[in-house]
């Protein structure tokens, strides 16, 4: 299954929004450019990028929050593939760059401003499954940028 890269997010100061960029340089610890301000629970070789699906911030913002892309820390926001086929161990594949999600991000209070009444645990995992965003390792570094293609292989 395949869809595109609709946003790419990076803030050199850490923290939420994250500003949006054209292109974004993957690396094994990270993406170039994109700094984390609690390593404790942020990045690091397992939560190098951090993926945000389109169909979960449109669900979201149904529901009258606030969010928009990188207003909860996401790297990467792509359309088109759905939310359903995201699952630990699936494979996304750009031309250039290879991800492999390794869980779910749980969210934290630094992004309550996305959401209505401050309730970010509308974006948790353990309370609503089927909206999240999900962390991956690299795989295989590269350089994304938005309107790339991206494929998700599912984990057999």
């Amino acid at each position: 299954m395949s869809g595109s890269i609709l946003g790419l997010f990076a803030s050199p100061q850490g923290g939420v929004p994250k500003p949006s960029v054209q292109t974004l340089s993957v690396l094994k610890d990270g993406c170039v450019g994109d700094r984390q301000n609690d390593l404790k629970h942020h990045g690091g070789p397992m939560r190098a990028v951090c993926i945000m699906s389109t169909e979960v911030m449109q669900a979201l913002q149904d529901e009258g929050h606030p969010i928009e892309g990188g207003t909860t820390g996401e790297n990467l926001l792509i359309e088109g593939i759905p939310w359903t086929s995201y699952e630990v161990g699936a494979i996304l594949r750009s031309e250039d760059v290879t991800l492999r999600i390794t869980g779910d991000a749980p969210p934290c209070k630094t992004i309550r401003a996305s959401f209505t009444n401050g309730t970010f645990k509308a974006l948790a995992h353990k309370l609503t499954p089927q909206k999240t965003r999900w962390y991956a390792e690299v795989l295989q570094e590269g350089t994304l940028e938005c309107g790339d293609l991206i494929q998700i292989e599912a984990i057999s």
